[in-house]
């Protein structure tokens, strides 16, 4: 069963781990065949710990299979441990430090994917990267400053950078403020294209909530033309290979859609039956 939506489903959004893995891994086979035979689609990662935030409402990643020591009877992601003093300490009369409260933190490695197109006839030159924005790269903490790092370091190279941000929450991190794009050009979703060839211009690209995705140039070398990449049936393909028919459709998203988008899913989820 296909999405009902006409591109981003916004009920994805809280998937987004297995999401964000298939999508990456779709785009690198998408690109695999329509490169020029010098060129070759990666697959890449950046890996790094994040502390958690008690405040956070989101954890990565989403599914985890973690071995603690028996002696911890750990039962969550945290677990409190308060140990008493000891007789020794207790009858000797002298002045000890107090008993802490011992918090066992549940800290994972977070490892997100993005696709390279290098030269493999120029020692494995990087020609473009193509990244696909998640939830670490748009909030304070180490993931945006890595992300925002890496992309500093790559526009410096010269390397062709192309963003895609389907995300809703957080804070939009594209190469091109949303102060500084056209009121009527900001959408729900965005995507930006930045050329080596041409460093003071920005390519930016309408993605709005209720159309289909875009299709997005991918810039190789200078004397290469762009390849198409079609968002639309790379969603599609990870819609239906993650069996996402499930989906309770009956609920609002998370995060919740403004007024006007949400009065619209509503009636579109209606008339294809999934209300």
């Amino acid at each position: 069963m296909k999405s009902p939506f006409p591109g981003m489903d916004p009920y994805l959004e809280r998937h987004w781990g297995d999401v964000h893995q298939s999508v990456v891994t779709y785009v690198r086979d998408w690109l695999q065949t329509r490169l020029p035979t010098d060129l070759r689609a990666r697959m890449e990662e950046r890996v790094y710990i994040d502390l958690p935030d008690p405040q956070r409402a989101e954890y990565y990643p989403d599914v985890r299979v973690v071995e603690r020591p028996r002696s911890s009877q750990a039962t969550g992601p945290t677990t409190a441990v308060a140990e008493p003093p000891t007789a020794t300490e207790a009858e000797n009369g002298d002045l000890l430090p107090a008993k802490p409260l011992l918090i066992h933190l549940d800290i994972e490695p977070v490892t997100e994917g993005y696709v390279q197109i290098i030269d493999v006839k120029s020692g494995h030159r990087v020609v473009t990267a193509i990244e696909l924005l998640s939830l670490a790269n748009k909030r304070a903490g180490k993931g945006r400053r890595l992300y925002l790092k890496k992309r500093e370091d790559q526009q410096s190279a010269g390397v062709n950078t192309v963003e895609i941000d389907l995300l809703r929450r957080g804070r939009r991190v594209l190469m091109v403020g949303t102060e500084q794009i056209p009121p009527s050009d900001r959408t729900t979703y965005q995507a930006c294209v930045w050329r080596g060839s041409r460093p003071n211009l920005v390519e930016v690209y309408r993605v709005p909530l209720r159309e289909r995705l875009p299709v997005i140039p991918i810039p190789l070398r200078p004397a290469d033309r762009d390849v198409p990449l079609d968002l639309q049936p790379i969603l599609e393909q990870c819609y239906r290979n993650g069996g996402y028919d499930d989906i309770d459709y009956s609920a609002e998203p998370d995060p919740p859609l403004p007024i006007a988008d949400a009065t619209w899913a509503d009636a579109l989820l209606r008339e294809h039956g999934r209300r």
